[in-house]
């Protein structure tokens, strides 16, 4: 992408940016756009579009003539649309580059599965805010950088890096193995005021409806949970994301 592209200023908030019909979609997969979703309608004759996209990792997904017609504003769509990225995606190594540039130890936010591009965002502004080196989210089942995420997040997705990967519990095993300890947020965990974070942390927050996933918890080195002290025993996912987010910033103030 180009350089005023990274350069968003906080109020500015992208439209989002679809590309429709055949020829328009394949130039797309074959530039450098970033392309953040490929949206098919099925019966399609597309060629190789759909093995094309999925080499460059960008998810494919079923969509109606009538869905279609409604994201491009025509019927006029071919059977194929491609949303673009509001921001670009980083690897998982770019965020641990962040810290060793820090000097400091590693500050991770990974959301499990979070389909709500509200959430995501505003997990993401939070995560900004609070210093955290960079947010990894999944290729399925989550929202991803579309542009109501990037809306929610007051353009703090353009600052903080994002990565998107194949497999969650892979990816918190690669942390793991570089001395990052990665913790899950579940109402049964240890309370979260008594777990030190002042080493290389990862915390994981999972979906507004199932928590964390089976696999992801069971490869977390520790849980961790927040208080509950009224009538209503969960929290918004953001909320609770960025109430941890800062008492990692607490203990590590107090630490230096």
């Amino acid at each position: 992408m180009q350089k005023e592209d990274h350069m968003i200023k906080n109020n500015e908030q992208p439209e989002r940016q679809i590309i429709y019909g055949k020829n328009a979609v394949f130039e797309a997969l074959s530039s450098e756009k970033e392309i953040d979703t490929l949206f098919v309608q099925k019966g399609a004759t597309l060629g190789g579009m759909i093995d094309k996209a999925k080499k460059r990792g960008v998810v494919v997904k079923d969509a109606s003539a009538e869905k279609l017609s409604a994201m491009c504003g025509t019927a006029k769509h071919g059977g194929v649309a491609a949303e673009l990225c509001a921001a670009e995606y980083a690897e998982l190594d770019d965020i641990l580059a962040v810290s060793a540039e820090k000097g400091l130890p590693p500050f991770i936010i990974i959301a499990d599965e979070i389909a709500d591009p509200h959430n995501l965002g505003a997990i993401i502004r939070s995560a900004e805010a609070a210093g955290a080196d960079g947010v990894v989210i999944p290729k399925r089942r989550s929202a991803s950088l579309n542009s109501t995420v990037f809306k929610t997040s007051a353009g703090a997705a353009a600052w903080i890096k994002v990565a998107r990967v194949a497999n969650l519990v892979d990816t918190i095993k690669t942390l793991k193995k570089r001395g990052v300890w990665v913790y899950g947020m579940e109402a049964d965990g240890d309370p979260y005021d008594k777990t030190d974070f002042t080493g290389g942390t990862a915390i994981v927050v999972g979906s507004e409806g199932f928590g964390l996933g089976r696999l992801v918890r069971e490869s977390c080195d520790a849980v961790v949970s927040l208080p509950m002290n009224g009538k209503v025993n969960s929290l918004n996912a953001s909320v609770s994301a960025g109430i941890l987010m800062y008492e990692i910033v607490r203990q590590r103030s107090l630490k230096r």
